[in-house]
């Protein structure tokens, strides 16, 4: 549940499918409220009616006559009979009071009560039926002669009196509404949420391509001014990306130069001791300064993306290495392609089999197709990172190993190089300790295409 209301469309859709549905529920309730109004006095209308037409024929027929009269009252729906008081009732029913006394006169009396547990006989006069709830009707004839009318309350179908026949609340028709409600709710809460979503999608694809299409600037006057605010940010971290690139390849270029200068100048020191450290240092320095090279140039890298074919890459950049007298091995065949930069993304692997071998003795890699994805495994045979270091290491400059010989300390960057490659090609790039000893670097490229 905490998922479903997770989702903004989704919030946007009970919202507004529980806004309609009290709107038509109280719509409902006071249309059902005139409706009961309308249907109450229609049904008092029939019934004053009924009452002045009997009232009326009792009224010019002599006295001996009236019993043949109210025999007749059934035909009116009515049980009619004299009597010689009220006996003691109240008037309930002040609005048929007054219509009564409308009709008839307001000089005769007339009283509309209630009355519990009723008998009332059928028109045709032999049986008796019980009901709950009956009217009795006191009039005065000219006479001054009481009347008394009994007559069963209307009832709607499961309703109180005066209710008219029930409205389908749970009927096929309701049912059909709240379908149709529920899918324009859904529907307009789908539209609303659907630049979020764009946009959404967009700032991930950011993360791992800066120089990804910018989002269309149409639609509504809000979603084009996002829109428009997102693609100047896009176009900022552009420009400071490349500013910044180009500033520290510039830096790194230029001191080759000059190290250059330095490295012919020491080979005239004398002393060959002396020499040999400064030498050595100078080795450090221009491996520094090559590796900042490959750190800017893995940031931007202005190499063309073409279709390459991930197992020759993989094979020649083990080959290589088996060149260098490295350990390396590799399992497994694809025949898929994808989408690279071929010397940058080399550069990325051939970091990854350094270090492994470098640190771990040796590098087993197995490359594998895992739905849309080719998957690269590197496993070496060192004691692992510490598991709060997995993801520092990719720190430029960061070294588990402090020491500044080149046999043991490496600049700190071959790592952040390759992950780096490995997101301009929109892939991941994780380390994590195996299981059975070593470092495991997992490389997820997407193939193209799906081929």
């Amino acid at each position: 549940m905490r998922n479903f209301l997770g989702s903004v469309a989704n919030r946007v859709f009970l919202i507004l499918l529980a806004g309609i549905l009290v709107a038509a529920a109280t719509t409902s309730w006071l249309a059902d409220n005139e409706r009961r109004k309308a249907f109450k006095e229609f049904y008092e209308f029939r019934i004053a009616e009924r009452v002045e037409q009997l009232v009326f024929s009792l009224d010019n027929v002599g006295p001996d006559m009236r019993s043949v009269v109210l025999q007749t009252s059934d035909n009116f729906g009515l049980e009619a009979s004299m009597v010689k008081d009220t006996e003691n009732a109240v008037n309930d029913n002040p609005s048929l009071t007054a219509l009564l006394k409308a009709r008839l006169g307001h000089n005769r009396n007339v009283v509309v009560d209630r009355q519990n547990d009723c008998k009332l006989h059928t028109r045709r006069g032999v049986e008796f039926r019980k009901v709950e709830e009956c009217q009795v009707v006191y009039v005065s004839l000219k006479d001054g002669t009481l009347l008394k009318l009994r007559l069963r309350m209307m009832r709607g179908p499961g309703g109180p009196a005066g209710r008219p026949p029930g409205i389908p609340y749970l009927s096929p028709y309701f049912a059909l509404f709240l379908l149709l409600i529920g899918g324009l709710a859904f529907f307009v809460a789908k539209m609303t949420a659907r630049p979020i979503k764009h946009l959404a999608v967009a700032a991930g694809e950011l993360g791992r391509d800066i120089d990804r299409p910018p989002l269309d600037e149409t639609g509504p006057t809000e979603v084009r001014q996002a829109a428009t605010a997102f693609n100047a940010m896009q176009a900022r971290i552009k420009r400071q990306i490349q500013h910044r690139t180009h500033m520290l390849a510039a830096i790194t270029h230029d001191l080759q130069t000059p190290l250059t200068r330095l490295r012919l100048r020491l080979e005239k020191v004398g002393e060959e001791d002396l020499r040999r450290k400064l030498l050595e240092d100078l080795a450090v320095m221009q491996s520094m300064v090559r590796e900042g090279l490959d750190l800017a140039r893995s940031m931007d890298s202005a190499e063309v993306m073409q279709k390459l074919d991930i197992d020759s890459l993989l094979d020649s950049v083990c080959a290589d290495a088996v060149d260098a007298r490295q350990d390396v091995t590799l399992e497994g065949r694809t025949r898929a392609s994808i989408m690279a930069q071929p010397n940058t993304l080399r550069r990325c692997l051939t970091n990854l089999v350094d270090n492994a071998t470098k640190y771990g003795r040796y590098a087993r890699l197995q490359v594998a197709r895992e739905g849309a994805d080719i998957v690269i495994r590197i496993r070496d045979g060192g004691v692992g990172i510490p598991t709060e270091l997995l993801e520092t290491v990719f720190d430029p400059f960061f070294r588990l190993e402090t020491s500044r010989s080149r046999d043991t300390g490496g600049t700190g960057l071959g790592l952040t190089i390759a992950r780096n490659i490995a997101e301009n090609h929109r892939a991941t790039l994780q380390l994590r300790n195996h299981p059975e000893g070593g470092l495991e670097v997992t490389l997820r490229l997407p193939a193209l295409n799906g081929i």
